[in-house]
């Protein structure tokens, strides 16, 4: 008996987020599908789940519109490569990954040209920038969301949709082990210990190092025992934070490692970080938060001008608890005298923690849902209906 043909599908994921939300489908389909083959644009995890790459995530990772227009016309070729080989050779199935200023485009221009296509992770059209949403809609078969209010507002607007939860939910413990992870990084089980996350990209990383570390630095003055543990994606990151602590932060004592964020956040007491998936990982953690975050000033005046923001809160784990749980300081906001006192707050009030802890954990238990699998399953009876599978 004749094997099947491949079945290709085209897939593009722009950072860390991403590749693990991509690697995760890419998984689940194989287990049902055997033959299919994935190609494009991918990560470490990715790569390690069998995807033909034809160019790196990080050629994608830029934020912020002036850094966006300073790199676009690099991305715009990237672009029309992708879409001359696609158009040349169509696969079955595109499925763009986040990333929505790149993928949607080229969503739109295959689907044009009669590939059907799969947004994973929506916009922030509930959010900010709402007309995005006549986009969304002429450019996707499926988009696939991974929070529970999603689909309600993008029905609405006539976009077909599917929530399939957060794989992170199912990833992460309901009762991470807070001693365990001290042992592993070296930490002393009863000292005051601070997690400081400041983004996945250079440009997050250097907006927000002066005033995380500086506010890191004051803690510790404060109470000397404090432990800081900084975990970061990468070597580059790392690198440009220690030069970073160095010219900001100089008596700092901190922990500074590439790929332990989980067990960084399982360690600490509070967490200081970049909005972001971060601020969801702090939630699975039961860690509570203080939350800062600077874009490019020309990009948050543009923003606030034309009034593009339409939400109460920009953090994710708040936006989850539909309350303010995690304090919130953006752009000039964000700086020491403003984090510190949210910071200590936590800190010396161990009933308030457990409080905030509790109510993470309804969230995680709501969100538990075996993601891979229900997004794979909801992408093969797309296929299906195309005539493929």
């Amino acid at each position: 008996m004749a094997e099947p043909p491949d079945l290709r599908i085209g897939i593009v994921a722009a950072e860390p987020s991403g590749d693990l939300l991509a690697a995760g489908l890419m998984d689940a389909l194989r287990e049902r599908l055997p033959h299919v083959r994935f190609e494009g644009v991918s990560g470490p995890l990715m790569r390690a789940s069998g995807v033909d790459e034809w160019v790196e995530m990080d050629s994608l990772s830029v934020m912020g519109l002036f850094e966006v227009l300073h790199h676009l016309p690099r991305l715009l070729r990237l672009r029309g490569r992708l879409l001359e080989r696609w158009r040349d050779t169509p696969p079955a199935l595109f499925i763009g990954v986040d990333a929505p200023d790149f993928n949607l485009t080229l969503e739109c221009r295959l689907r044009a040209h009669g590939v059907a296509t799969v947004h994973y992770v929506s916009p922030t059209v509930w959010a900010w920038r709402r007309g995005r949403v006549r986009k969304i809609r002429r450019a996707v078969d499926l988009l696939l969301t991974v929070f529970p209010f999603e689909t309600d507002f993008l029905h609405a607007y006539g976009v077909p949709s599917h929530y399939v939860g957060h794989p992170l939910a199912c990833d992460m413990p309901l009762q991470p082990d807070r001693g365990a992870a001290r042992r592993e990084l070296g930490l002393d089980a009863r000292q005051p210990v601070l997690a400081l996350l400041p983004g996945s990209r250079r440009g997050e990383v250097t907006r927000l190092a002066e005033p995380f570390l500086r506010t890191a630095a004051a803690l510790q003055r404060n109470a000397p025992d404090t432990a800081v543990v900084v975990p970061l994606v990468n070597a580059t990151t790392r690198d440009l934070l220690q030069a970073q602590i160095a010219r900001h932060a100089p008596g700092l004592r901190a922990e500074v490692s590439v790929g332990t964020s989980r067990v960084a956040l399982a360690a600490a007491d509070v967490v200081l970080t970049a909005s972001g998936t971060a601020t969801l990982e702090g939630l699975l953690s039961k860690r509570p938060m203080v939350v800062g975050y600077k874009l490019q000033a020309a990009t948050f005046a543009i923003a606030k001008l034309l009034r593009l923001v339409k939400v109460e809160h920009v953090a994710m784990a708040n936006l989850l608890t539909n309350e303010r749980l995690a304090p919130e300081f953006i752009q000039r906001a964000c700086e020491p005298e403003q984090l510190l006192p949210a910071l200590q707050r936590f800190f010396d009030d161990p009933a308030l923690r457990e409080r905030v802890a509790e109510r993470y954990r309804e969230v995680h238990l709501a969100l538990q849902i075996d993601t891979n699998r229900e997004a794979a399953a909801a992408v093969i009876r797309l296929l299906e209906a195309r005539g493929y599978a």
